[in-house]
C-alpha cells in the first residue's frame, strides 16, 4: 500500500490518528479542582471538634463560621492555645495557602498547638476540605429587597 505524504491524504491520515489518540486517551481530573462532596466527607474527621454554622456552639475547637473573614485565633468566645495566639499575627488570615499548610500537619505549623489532629497528607483532601469550608462557613448573601 502506498501513502501519499503530500496533498490531502497525509493531513487526513494525521488528523485521523490524532483524533483516535485523543478520543481513546482518558481525561484525567485536575487534581487542584475542588470536589465539594469529597470535601464534606473529609470534614467528617473535623466534626468531633468543630462546628460550621453561625450560632452553633464551640466544641473542643472553635466554631468555624466566618473563619475566612476574621483574623486567625480571633473568635472572641473561644480560648485558643498560647501557641495559636502567638502564631496568629504571623498567619494573619486563613486562606487557601495558610490553611493548606496548617492542615497538612498542624503540630508542625504551630508548635505546641492544642489541636491534636494529625493532619491531611493528601493535597487533594486539603483542596477539597478548604473549598468545602469556604462554602459552609461563609455568610449567606444578602437578601435582595
Amino acid at each position: 500500500m502506498k501513502f501519499v505524504w503530500k496533498g490531502i491524504v497525509a493531513p487526513a491520515l494525521a488528523l485521523t490518528i490524532g483524533l483516535g489518540m485523543t478520543l481513546s486517551t482518558p481525561v484525567m481530573a485536575d487534581p487542584l479542582v475542588p470536589d465539594l462532596k469529597k470535601g464534606e466527607r473529609v470534614f467528617k474527621k473535623c466534626k468531633a471538634c468543630h462546628t460550621l454554622k453561625e450560632g452553633e456552639a464551640n466544641k473542643i475547637g472553635p466554631n468555624l463560621y466566618g473563619m475566612f473573614t476574621r483574623g486567625v485565633a480571633a473568635k472572641e468566645d473561644f480560648n485558643y492555645s498560647k501557641a495559636m495566639r502567638t502564631k496568629a499575627p504571623e498567619i494573619a488570615e486563613w486562606n487557601d495557602e495558610t490553611l493548606a499548610i496548617y492542615l497538612k500537619k498542624p503540630s508542625k505549623y504551630i508548635k505546641g498547638t492544642a489541636m491534636s489532629f494529625a493532619g491531611l497528607r493528601k493535597e487533594k483532601q486539603r483542596v477539597n476540605v478548604i473549598a468545602y469550608l469556604k462554602q459552609e462557613t461563609a455568610p449567606a448573601p444578602a437578601e435582595a429587597e
